[in-house]
């Protein structure tokens, strides 16, 4: 079931020329507003990122808050925010890989 403004943008497309943002998958025809959805998607998806990762790092290191943070806390956010970009950055570069294996061999498939 859509919510109360589902559709508002479908019926304010008409005779605009610009699409509605939700439209990024029916091949928005400007490139600079398919390049500013693009971008939003990507600081949103960085901020959920960021979400995550406080949100579990808190978890982890936070016995019981206070004024201020003792080393203990500090070493343990320092070693989980590390953790935790080591561990996006490897899944990244594993899905890239895939990727591109997944390309070339749709490549030779084709030849």
């Amino acid at each position: 079931m859509r919510g109360p403004g589902a559709g508002a943008a479908r019926e304010g497309r008409g005779g605009g020329g610009m699409e509605a943002p939700g439209a990024a998958g029916l091949g928005v025809a400007d490139p600079q507003l398919q390049r500013f959805i693009e971008v939003e998607t990507q600081k949103q998806r960085f901020q959920q990122l960021v979400h995550q990762m406080t949100e579990l790092c808190w978890e982890k290191c936070m016995d019981k808050p206070g004024p201020k943070l003792d080393s203990r806390a500090e070493t343990c956010f320092v070693n989980c925010v590390e953790r935790f970009i080591d561990t996006s950055q490897f899944i990244l570069n594993r899905l890239e890989q895939t990727q591109k294996s997944k390309s070339a061999f749709s490549e030779s498939l084709s030849d």
